[in-house]
């Protein structure tokens, strides 16, 4: 803002004494001082206001008004309430040294002058400070997000978080930001929130609140009550949110060669895959360098698009470099081991439930395994997935310590021998199931869970008691094996387990 612009408020009723030739300079902020020689609290470009309590003698306007021109600030408005009009040796020290003198009248008080001020100041810079940051979009590059909240903090007083969704600070002051504010901004009915933690107010908002679900997004915490923000201020945190949705997808390894190579692995490891092939995939996604790997599943019943989901399993993992990708609905990630892993998805989860509603968030965890077993570890994973959907919470998490013996017996198998015993089994059931239009192996599943019962297996596939006989039939004469002897129904159970 230029000096000239007082001139024009009349409101303040501000009178130029004199300096006319200097009002095009630009005006950077306004303090009051009474110091006789305030020089250490300048820093130029301030409008400063003075009560004139310095003012004992024309020495002390010498004094005074040399400081300011030293300190290069934009001009000296002084008050009536002492002198009235501004004395002659300080309007002639103001002359002398090119300082613009403005007499401020004694029914205007400081306070006005500076609240008007400030305020439109602020909207300048917060005008200026869009427009920078409308650039920062268009170029941000890896730069990352410190500079930019670096500049809102020193220009406009404004501190800023960013948090993921688990409470991870992704990026802001050394301070660290309100604990609670996660939970305010999952369980907030509408966005931007503000919360009151320790009596200051906090303002939260998200970065991207119209396309991606809250559980999944980043977030703002902004330092300050939004509500009573000027519209300049409030555009100034969208552009700001603009900018840090730019930088997550950049962060975003879907886009790179590696995520590509962590989605193929993903692919090939619930595939028929080869065990071989499998190794040599691992290590061109950077896994490789470990010796021994855990897996994780993920799925969300409701309410997460699959990208959202691996966004999200990726975020729970954070720290430990997973390799993820998405099958049939379910994230399913890689990582090297990792003994807290238990503890930090339980941790992740307790974040995450004000923000689930109905969406059920279920997570398995498999025991380690090396290089040989990834296969088995999946299925472990996946296995423990589904315990933990049905444990009837929004958000549950089963390791691989409670998993049925069976599992952890199944897990240690090398990867070729489950698929040939599970080929051997099931293969010719689905095949004829494929040929026939039939439904063998989901009428098989079904006999096993009911432990043989044909009245009650009959009531569950909705066929009559002899229509299921000719099915079992027809299933041991496909396999050669007898569904009344045990070994053969646990043979069956396995195969089916290694789905």
């Amino acid at each position: 803002m230029r000096l000239r612009s007082l001139l024009t408020m009349t409101d303040l009723g501000l009178e130029l004494v004199t300096g006319e030739e200097e009002l095009d300079r630009f005006v950077r902020w306004v303090i009051t001082q009474d110091m006789p020689d305030p020089s250490r609290y300048l820093s130029g470009g301030e409008l400063v206001l003075t009560g004139m309590q310095w003012h004992r003698s024309p020495e002390d306007s010498e004094v005074f008004v040399a400081a300011l021109a030293r300190a290069r600030v934009a001009a000296l408005a002084t008050g009536d309430a002492r002198y009235g009009e501004p004395p002659a040796d300080v309007v002639e020290a103001c002359r002398r040294y090119r300082v613009p003198l403005f007499r401020v009248h004694e029914h205007v008080a400081f306070a006005t002058v500076t609240e008007r001020l400030t305020r439109m100041l602020s909207t300048g810079r917060a005008a200026d400070l869009t427009a920078i940051l409308d650039r920062h979009r268009q170029l941000v590059a890896g730069t990352g997000l410190g500079s930019v909240l670096d500049l809102l903090e020193r220009d406009l007083g404004l501190r800023c978080w960013v948090l993921s969704s688990v409470g991870r600070v992704v990026d802001g002051p050394s301070q660290e930001p309100p604990p609670e504010a996660v939970h305010a901004f999952l369980g907030a009915r509408r966005l931007p929130h503000v919360l009151v933690s320790e009596n200051r107010p906090y303002s939260l908002f998200a970065v991207d609140e119209h396309g991606t679900s809250r559980v999944a997004d980043w977030l703002l915490v902004f330092e300050g009550d939004c509500t009573d923000w000027p519209e300049e201020r409030r555009a100034l945190a969208g552009e700001l949110a603009a900018v840090v949705s730019l930088e997550r997808a950049r962060q975003d390894d879907r886009q790179s060669a590696e995520g590509r190579l962590a989605e193929e692995l993903i692919q090939l490891i619930v595939s028929d895959a080869k065990p071989a092939d499998i190794v040599s995939r691992l290590e061109l996604t950077g896994l490789g360098a470990a010796d021994r790997y855990v897996a994780v599943a993920a799925k969300a019943d409701d309410g997460l698009r699959p990208r959202e989901l691996r966004a999200l399993l990726r975020e729970i993992l954070h720290g430990t470099t997973p390799a993820a990708g998405v099958v049939d609905g379910e994230a399913i990630a890689l990582i090297p081991t990792d003994r807290t892993v238990l503890d930090r998805i339980h941790a992740a989860l307790d974040m995450l439930e004000p923000g689930l509603g109905a969406t059920n968030l279920s997570i398995g965890v498999s025991g380690v395994v090396d290089g040989e077993g990834l296969r088995g570890a999946v299925e472990e994973a996946r296995y423990a997935r589904r315990m933990a959907a049905g444990r009837g919470r929004a958000a549950n998490v089963v390791g691989h310590d409670e998993l049925a013996t069976h599992m952890l017996l199944l897990a240690s198998v090398p990867d070729e021998v489950r698929r040939m015993f599970r080929l051997r089994l099931l293969d010719p059931l689905t095949s004829y199931d494929q040929d026939n239009g039939a439904d063998l192996v989901h009428t098989l599943e079904t006999f096993l869970e009911t432990s043989g019962s044909w009245t009650r297996s009959a009531e569950l596939l909705h066929v009559h008691v002899n229509t299921l006989r000719y099915r079992i039939a027809r299933i041991e004469e496909l396999t050669d094996r007898d569904l009344s002897r045990l070994e053969d129904r646990v043979d069956f159970f396995l195969a089916l387990a290694l789905r």
